[in-house]
């Protein structure tokens, strides 16, 4: 059972209408980069809980969380209406499998998320450990409007950092813009847009594919690598090119 303990209420920003990041203090576990914790409120009488990615690299003490606010939802508009010094639970222990240590090694590494699902990556890329063995790192942060590209500052400082070895490519989906590509994920992976627009290829010879973000678009891409560049899931068991997270 999770061991659940208070934390501190560092910031609130608000980045748009529906999006928010939450910043929290507080004494949790070793966690590795890509993995989440779960963050809960008490209301009337009961413990409200959501799972939510670290966006932060682990060695740094503020704890950031990215998150969309549900208006109907018992918890988000709740977590964002907290204030400086707030209170918020949180579990002590992260989860999840979807960190650099279950992704084999290859020449490309190709990073695919939608919405707040880029936390991630955030993540793992901040925190910049064994990704030496990757010659290219590609991050796409697909998203409907150009508005909702909170972090796109801190991937291109990440770019500068990183020197030639990271690509971001940003897609928006309900509108143009001039320096994304428009439309989804499968979609532009189905026509070569995405690889062109990118420059590098994406197929099972050279490349793994991360999937975080809607449960859809999870479904969507897997099936077309699936079906036109032969690649398939990746498990202990028996190797792959595809890791995947559903994001709560």
């Amino acid at each position: 059972m999770a061991r659940w303990i208070n934390a501190t209420v560092k910031s609130v920003e608000n980045w748009t209408d529906g999006l928010f990041s939450l910043t929290v203090n507080a004494p949790v576990a070793p966690f590795s980069a890509g993995q989440f914790a779960k963050l809960g409120l008490e209301i009337d009488g009961e413990r409200v809980q959501r799972a939510y990615s670290y966006v932060n690299a682990p060695d740094d003490g503020d704890l950031a969380f990215y998150l969309v606010e549900v208006p109907e939802g018992k918890l988000s508009p709740r977590l964002r209406a907290l204030r400086p010094g707030d209170s918020v639970m949180i579990t002590e222990e992260a989860s999840g499998f979807f960190v650099l240590d279950e992704v084999p090694d290859c020449q490309t590494l190709w990073m695919l998320a939608t919405g707040t699902a880029i936390g991630p990556y955030l993540s793992i890329l901040q925190a910049g450990r064994d990704l030496e063995r990757f010659q290219h790192i590609v991050l796409v942060h697909a998203v409907r409007y150009a508005r909702d590209l909170s972090y796109l500052p801190l991937m291109q400082a990440l770019v500068a950092r990183y020197g030639g070895k990271l690509r971001v490519q940003t897609v928006v989906s309900r509108e143009d813009d001039a320096a994304a590509l428009h439309g989804r994920i499968p979609a532009l992976i189905a026509s070569g847009e995405l690889e062109a627009a990118v420059g590098l290829p994406l197929d099972a010879t050279s490349s793994h594919v991360m999937l975080c973000g809607n449960p859809e678009m999870v479904r969507e891409t897997q099936q077309q690598l699936k079906e036109s560049r032969e690649m398939r899931k990746h498990l202990r068991r028996k190797p792959g090119h595809i890791s995947s997270e559903h994001y709560w």
